[in-house]
């Protein structure tokens, strides 16, 4: 078989994801592509189409035996739990009352909006649905368009739930980048490599800087101009031709009618969630690391235990998968003693509640299963060799990590989800940075690129689902957020192409990169911007 035909399985998902929006339907034909080509040889033609099957599943039976993959679904389901037990008890919907209530202009409401949207850092959805109807009344009254607000929600969703060292997020990326390394036949702890690519997650830094800058500044540049004049100066929030889409929130991501609200019904379960995850990640280093033959760190860590260099040892033998489903399990059962006790709901509605919760993830369990099996088929192809071997080279090992953010953004923008991006670009991307150079810097900003990129697509498109959720959140017409939003989105990703992927792939130290983007922020605010008074 010509080694190029190990390039189908990916192109057959990217390119159905294109055609189709569906990313689930177009990664299952990518593996089905792949498992038909291993059996190509051995059963000809005819046959391949049944054997290919039959190792499909096998391949997707593989993934969730894997107790490493085991634990992310689990977490991921267990964090949705938590996440609509907390919602049903009132206690985000508390807290963004009470930050609602600071508010006394346009510039506070907007800058509270972005910390509200920093506060519900655990999940994009919950965050578009939480913030947006209980900011939307305030902004409505500081004379807001509904477009800005649908812009702040919408950049401080995906961002930050991806780069939060806990979320719904985590589990997916961190099992990404474990899947990728092992393809170059390298044991890491993945969850240490993700926190390294943070600094690297240019376009999600920057963006949210950019909602500080243009509210401090109260300037804007292109349509959001014209939708900021027009709410300052005739109060129309929304344009008069605006369809705005109503929100039909899941029922379990909304506060319980006539309970009383208290913002600890969101600080303790999701305190407990952040205390219990932090101290698992001590406990299972800890162990981890005095069960090992590493004589010299065991002394280390006997001595000094709590240093950050010990800490960061320790953080870094955790079993991130294992302790994020305990710490999720447990603050879930907080909750639901919480939600009990207070007669907010009786046992059997806080089950419930939490299971409608968990099912809100259920896609996510089933990409995730999808994704690790084309992993694993393209790995058996050799598809990833093949590819490093012919980029390694053609392309100078600087333009990497602006190729993969621009081709990831192209793909997420076609699809409407960051989720499959990641799926399908990371398998490809650690081999072939790992090929180019032996930089662990290069992987990393690599692996980041990956991450970042596939949210500035998802921005800009308009079948994303945490782009509509915005728009539904905000009551905004979904077309004019798209359209507002389009501007500020494709100069924040020139930024972080000019400013950040390309500098720092040139060996310019990344703190500067950061210093230097934001400064381009600043500037692009000041002189492209207009005052919207």
């Amino acid at each position: 078989m010509p080694e190029i035909l190990t390039l189908l399985p990916p192109l057959v998902a990217i390119l159905l994801a294109f055609v189709t929006k569906n990313v689930l339907f177009s990664l299952f034909i990518g593996v089905l592509t792949g498992t038909f080509l291993l059996n190509f040889n051995s059963h000809g033609f005819i046959l391949s189409f049944f054997y290919a099957f039959i190792d499909l599943v096998d391949k997707l039976l593989s993934s969730l035996a894997d107790p490493w993959n085991a634990g992310v679904i689990l977490q991921c389901l267990a964090i949705g739990g938590l996440i609509a037990v907390v919602s049903k008890m009132g206690g985000a919907k508390a807290i963004a009352e009470s930050l609602s209530k600071r508010a006394k202009s346009a510039k506070s409401t907007q800058l509270i909006t972005w910390l509200l949207g920093l506060f519900v850092f655990f999940d994009d959805y919950a965050n578009s649905l939480i913030v947006g109807p209980i900011m939307r009344p305030v902004a409505d009254k500081m004379k807001i368009s509904r477009e800005k607000l649908a812009f702040i929600i919408d950049a401080t969703a995906a961002p930050i739930a991806g780069m939060a060292i806990i979320s719904t997020w985590i589990g997916y990326e961190i099992s990404l980048i474990r899947d990728g390394y092992a393809q170059i036949g390298e044991t890491v702890n993945a969850y240490g490599i993700f926190i390294e690519t943070i600094p690297y997650r240019f376009y999600n830094i920057f963006i949210m800087v950019l909602i500080i800058l243009t509210a401090i500044l109260a300037r804007e540049f292109g349509p959001m101009l014209t939708a900021e004049k027009r709410a300052k100066t005739f109060g129309k929030v929304i344009a008069d031709d605006a369809k705005p889409l109503v929100s039909n929130e899941n029922q379990s991501t909304l506060a319980k009618e006539g309970i009383k609200l208290s913002i600890w019904n969101a600080i303790i379960p999701i305190g407990s969630l952040i205390l219990l995850a932090f101290l698992g990640f001590y406990y299972s280093g800890y162990t981890a690391i005095m069960s090992g033959e590493d004589l010299e760190l065991i002394q280390l860590i006997k001595n000094q235990p709590l240093t950050l260099n010990s800490i960061r040892e320790i953080f870094g033998e955790s079993d991130a998968s294992v302790v994020l489903f305990q710490s999720a399990f447990l603050a879930s059962i907080i909750a639901i003693v919480m939600a009990v006790s207070q007669k907010i709901m009786t046992l059997g509605e806080a089950i419930d509640t939490w299971l409608e919760g968990v099912k809100s993830l259920i896609i996510t369990g089933a990409i995730l299963l999808l994704a690790w099996s084309l992993s694993a088929t393209i790995k058996e192809l050799g598809t990833a060799p093949y590819l490093a071997g012919v980029l390694s080279e053609t392309l100078p090992g600087f333009l990497l990590p602006s190729l993969i953010f621009i081709l990831g953004a192209v793909i997420s923008f076609a699809t409407g989800t960051s989720y499959g991006t990641m799926g399908i670009l990371m398998p490809l991307v650690i081999p072939l940075a790992y090929s180019m150079a032996s930089d662990v810097n290069l992987m990393t900003m690599s692996i980041g690129a990956v991450l970042t990129g596939a949210i500035f697509g998802d921005h800009c498109s308009p079948i994303s689902d945490t782009t509509i959720l915005s728009s539904m959140g905000s009551m905004c017409d979904h077309l004019h957020h798209v359209k507002t939003q389009l501007y500020y989105a494709i100069s924040i990703g020139i930024v972080t192409v000019i400013f950040g992927y390309l500098p720092v792939a040139l060996g310019v130290p990344v703190t500067f990169t950061l210093l230097s983007g934001i400064l381009a922020c600043f500037l692009l605010v000041r002189f492209i911007g207009k005052p919207v008074h």
